[in-house]
């Protein structure tokens, strides 16, 4: 068992799964507080905690509250970070900013991952993986998760990378880091709104319990870092790619006539396709997020039982 970090306040029922060898499951908090509209993201939160209980293990939902990095969050808490305007986004550079300035602050999948393995737990799950972005040649716009699966072991369920990004770099850049890169069931690289990225999966496996196995030998091996756990979205849920993208380069076209980069973007793009999509991206964003905590949650029990 890993003793939580003392600078974590870790909620009963986590603490309680870890201290007896229960399979527990992190969240990030960013997709409530920058990812969905109020009230929906605290609805689909707490569906989601729900799912991953339904599925035999205990959710983790993680955030930065008053200052302290929180595992485990209750509805009050919940309902603070989907209704308060003042939560910041935050990635890892900006977790002693405002542990030290006692601010809320809603973690993403670099932040959720590195709290997320202080606390000892081993699976994530989240929506969409960040990466390159668009004209990162240029603009050197990479997403810190990618750095971050180099560096933590954490498994990260997600439904690929985000659409809006470059995936094919991002696939180069997580090869070079030696990061595993899993799509369950599937040989395409999904793209988030859709099953297919127009990239071959660089692995596959198609049970949990396969995927609990390369975590074991991958760590075993002392090989440091995190997986890629890529779970295509439900075929009913799906939005196919060639009408998804042309909303997301009409998005990416008016993100760069306004001059929106850095933390902003990936929030704004988001909103705007919900808007081009009319809900639609919405709909399907809450569906593969359900679907990933269903995997992940299968993929803890397996973890926790080998």
């Amino acid at each position: 068992m890993t003793t939580p970090h003392p600078m974590l306040a870790v909620a009963d029922e986590v603490r309680d799964a870890l201290a007896s060898g229960k399979p527990v499951v992190a969240l990030e908090s960013t997709i409530i507080s920058h990812g969905m509209p109020y009230p929906k993201n605290v609805q689909t939160a707490r569906e989601v905690e729900q799912i991953i209980r339904d599925h035999g293990a205990v959710p983790a939902t993680i955030a930065v509250l008053h200052g302290v990095p929180r595992i485990g969050l209750n509805d009050a808490e919940l309902d603070l970070l989907g209704s308060d305007g003042n939560v910041r986004k935050v990635s890892i550079r900006d977790l002693p900013y405002v542990v030290a300035r006692k601010e809320h602050g809603a973690t993403t999948v670099a932040s959720t991952m590195r709290l997320a393995a202080l606390a000892g737990i081993r699976v994530f799950v989240t929506g969409g993986l960040g990466g390159v972005h668009r004209g990162a040649q240029d603009s050197m716009d990479i997403s810190a998760d990618l750095t971050e699966l180099s560096l933590t072991d954490v498994a990260v369920v997600s439904a690929g990378v985000k659409s809006l990004l470059d995936i094919g770099r991002t696939l180069e850049v997580l090869e070079t880091l030696g990061v595993p890169v899993i799509t369950v069931g599937s040989n395409d690289f999904p793209s988030f709104y859709s099953r297919s990225s127009g990239f071959a999966s660089p692995l596959r496996m198609d049970a949990p319990a396969e995927v609990a196995a390369a975590m074991k030998a991958k760590w075993g091996l002392g090989l440091a870092g995190g997986l890629v756990i890529a779970n295509p979205i439900p075929v009913a849920d799906e939005i196919p790619e060639a009408e998804i993208g042309a909303l997301i380069n009409q998005a990416v076209a008016e993100a760069e006539r306004k001059g929106i980069i850095g933390a902003a973007i990936t929030p704004y793009l988001l909103g705007r396709i919900v808007e081009l999509s009319e809900g639609e991206s919405l709909r399907a964003n809450i569906a593969l997020v359900k679907h990933n905590a269903q995997v992940g949650a299968r993929i803890a029990v397996e973890f926790s039982a080998a």
